[in-house]
């Protein structure tokens, strides 16, 4: 892991809407990026009915995919989150975890598309587990990606 990927890391484990709610995070690889959430249940993140907080929930998959792609992309390209969904399909006990990778391939496909259009709106998906490997909730996030401006594209290849 190299520094700023070290940094990164240290970083997210203490914002404060994970280190409040209990979350953590793990990176799992480095190229690209490939990065776990966990939440356990507890004073903290439980709602009214004694299950995880939604807001919880989400909090845990919100930055993961624009870090990703930001990070993947390099210098050269603006990555910014345009619209999230969450379906919430069962109520969250417990610990549950969250697994958030880009493959390769499409990371090109992003870099292609807004190299021949000026832009694009990659959509990524993940769910939340809970510790049987069931679904607790479905997310979905939109990026919004286009080159940095002053900068040509193609320099932020990595």
């Amino acid at each position: 892991m190299d520094r700023r990927q070290r940094w990164l890391l240290r970083l997210i484990t203490i914002w404060p809407p994970f280190l409040g709610a209990g979350i953590r995070v793990r990176l799992l690889a480095r190229d690209p990026l490939v990065f776990e959430s966990r939440l356990a249940l507890g004073w903290s993140n439980r709602n009214w009915v004694g299950t995880h907080f939604g807001g919880s929930l989400y909090a845990m998959c919100d930055p993961f995919f624009m870090l990703i792609l930001g990070e993947a992309l390099g210098p050269g390209y603006v990555v910014w989150d345009k619209a999230a969904t969450i379906r919430y399909l069962r109520p969250g006990r417990g610990v549950v975890r969250a697994r958030f990778e880009i493959p390769g391939e499409r990371i090109a496909e992003v870099r292609s598309e807004v190299d021949a259009a000026g832009r694009a709106e990659p959509s990524f998906a993940c769910e939340v587990l809970d510790a049987a490997g069931e679904r607790v909730a479905a997310v979905e996030k939109v990026l919004s990606v286009r080159p940095r401006r002053g900068q040509a594209s193609a320099s932020g290849g990595n």
